[in-house]
């Protein structure tokens, strides 16, 4: 599947694996990897790994993004943060959502997101 979309570069702010799931950090430019459902993640991190102090681009709603799924997931979930930055399906209220799942998969699959956040 092809990725469009709108992506910006950050700062890593610790370590950031590719295809996962990202937040804000405490330091103004930085994001970290999103570690839970209720987190207020915003994005998904590209195809290239970053370490801490590195540059890393992020994907930004309106993208189809792949993305490491952290469980089974169906086409059309909604998908949240589980505490390794890996989508999860979610149906809590107060979870941040980060999209909608377009592919279906399984745990540690690469799978895509349109990513449409919002809370449940």
């Amino acid at each position: 599947m092809r990725t469009d979309g709108l992506a910006k570069a950050f700062t890593a702010g610790g370590a950031i694996p590719a295809h996962t799931i990202i937040k804000g950090h405490t330091t103004a430019g930085e994001v970290v990897v999103g570690a839970a459902a209720t987190d207020k993640v915003f994005g998904v991190s590209t195809e290239v790994d970053a370490a801490t102090g590195d540059r890393v681009d992020v994907y930004l709603p309106g993208s189809i993004a792949p993305v490491i799924y952290g469980g089974a997931i169906e086409v059309g979930d909604l998908l949240t943060s589980d505490a390794n930055g890996h989508a999860v399906a979610t149906t809590t209220a107060n979870d941040r959502v980060i999209g909608v799942a377009m592919t279906a998969g399984a745990d540690n699959d690469i799978g895509h997101v349109c990513i449409q956040v919002s809370n449940l």
